[in-house]
């Protein structure tokens, strides 16, 4: 009878529950910042700052490609720190308290000077995209040096997601509330929201560091797997990644969802006030509708898959949110409870675009080990990261570059809100219904064509099993 090698190694220690919760708490803050700029950041820089739309959007899009440019820059950075906390803690702890300031600093008007409100904006979009990487790209590498216990690592992801959506819900929550309080100073409500968010966010970092540090340094001295693919050459890793069809696929629902996502989280709050004619205070909690749902839809479209299929609820959830987006376009003003139940139906949809690409990815990279005979976790997690990036600048691009088009006029900082014409209510209207639709029709045809089924899985996982064996049975005749 022949064991494997890995049989002979003791069994990974377990991690207690503090030190989970400490790891989860670490995504809380950057959930937090990117949930408040997805959904305010636009109609901040065109409401309050009075930038006009396509500038604003130019902003967005400018600092969106700086973030995802610097991932694999900080990426081999921090895999070459020397340092006594480690690779990834310095990281986090020395940039913690400049991510806190930079993101308030991107909720304050210094001036009323166009081309200089756009040139500080873009210095500042620069620097908090550059100090979202430096804490949260080495925060989600500590998950292989927290343990090597492949259970262990699922659960340590629980917690992450569980203080990720969570988090985006309060900072909604948190929103609302102090929106009551500064119903007619659009200044003190978004400098008192990026304040408030701002140390938030920082808290949770240091809560991490303390919390978990002891068991990645207790375990530093041991073996750590690492990720072949890391010192492969960048175009070694686009041509491994682009040869990979299936891959190509998931891409390309990925990208078609997060467009459509993005494209309804930025227009919402235009939709709500302008076309709709509600406060601005009711516009987080639409998104707390949508939202609340997906959260809670993220577990029932999990037991759907494993009974139908990751295609299928794919194809269900899309068909959902493509009935909501029709309905939004169709909606009129004063129609309050048909608005609050399509954004119940568009979160049904929305949980879809956070389950099913990152559930296809795995299966993805087994056939990639089948094909290649190497696992290569970190060129396929880069790419989905970097185009998900992509898809929120390109998704705040036209949005703004739309409304710019079609006569939006932007708010006077201390006046009145303009009103707006008909061509920017109905460019509003499209932009919440049909473009993002287009998107989701192109995003359901790339599910279609993807050929992995839970049968071609299994027949990948029998096939690497049986190789696995076979190699076993070679080293130990």
């Amino acid at each position: 009878m022949h064991s494997s090698p890995s049989s002979t190694l003791p069994p990974p220690k377990k991690l207690n529950f503090w030190t989970k919760l400490a790891f989860g708490a670490g995504d809380l803050g950057p959930a937090i910042t990117a949930n408040i700029s997805v959904f305010f950041v636009l109609v901040f820089l065109t409401n309050v700052a009075g930038l006009p739309a396509g500038l604003a959007g130019s902003v967005l899009m400018v600092g969106k490609i700086w973030d995802a440019i610097n991932d694999p820059i900080v990426g081999v950075l921090s895999d070459r720190t020397v340092h006594p906390w480690g690779r990834r803690y310095p990281w986090m702890v020395f940039g913690a308290i400049p991510f806190g300031i930079l993101f308030f600093l991107q909720w304050i008007v210094p001036g009323n000077n166009t081309s200089f409100l756009f040139w500080y904006y873009v210095i500042i979009a620069i620097l908090f995209n550059t100090a979202y990487t430096v804490v949260n790209l080495p925060y989600t590498a500590l998950t292989p040096e927290l343990t090597t216990d492949y259970n262990e690592r699922t659960s340590l992801n629980s917690f992450r997601f569980a203080f990720s959506i969570g988090g985006s819900i309060f900072s909604l929550i948190l929103a609302q509330i102090i929106f009551s309080f500064f119903p007619n100073n659009p200044y003190e409500r978004y400098g008192v929201l990026g304040a408030i968010c701002g140390i938030l966010s920082v808290i949770p970092l240091f809560w991490c560091f303390l919390g978990t540090r002891h068991q990645v340094l207790s375990g530093q001295s041991g073996e750590v797997d690492e990720d072949d693919s890391v010192n492969l050459p960048v175009a070694e890793q686009i041509k491994i990644a682009f040869s990979n069809r299936p891959f190509l696929l998931v891409i390309g629902i990925y990208l078609c969802s997060w467009l459509g996502v993005q494209l309804t989280a930025s227009i919402l709050p235009y939709f709500v006030v302008n076309w709709m004619q509600l406060p601005e205070a009711t516009f987080p909690q639409v998104a707390i509708a949508v939202q609340g749902t997906a959260l809670v839809m993220l577990f029932v479209w999990n037991l759907v898959s494993q009974r139908y299929g990751k295609k299928v609820v794919y194809f269900m959830g899309m068909g959902l949110w493509i009935i909501t987006q029709a309905g939004l376009f169709f909606l009129q003003p004063g129609q309050i409870s048909l608005m609050y139940i399509l954004a119940i139906l568009a979160g049904c949809g929305v949980a879809t675009a956070y389950l099913v690409p990152w559930s296809m990815i795995p299966d993805v990279i087994d056939l990639d080990e089948l094909n290649t005979g190497q696992r290569r976790e970190g060129v396929f997690y880069s790419f989905m990261v970097l185009l998900q990036k992509i898809g929120l600048a390109i998704g705040l691009f036209l949005v703004g570059q739309a409304l710019e088009m079609a006569g939006f006029i932007s708010t006077i900082p201390g006046q009145p809100a303009p009103i707006q014409p008909d061509s920017a209510l109905f460019a509003i209207r499209l932009a919440i219904g049909p473009l993002p639709t287009l998107f989701l029709i192109i995003g359901i045809i790339f599910a279609y064509l993807y050929p992995i089924t839970q049968e071609v899985h299994a027949d990948i996982l029998l096939r690497l099993t049986e190789r696995e064996n076979n190699e076993n049975l070679d080293e130990n005749p």
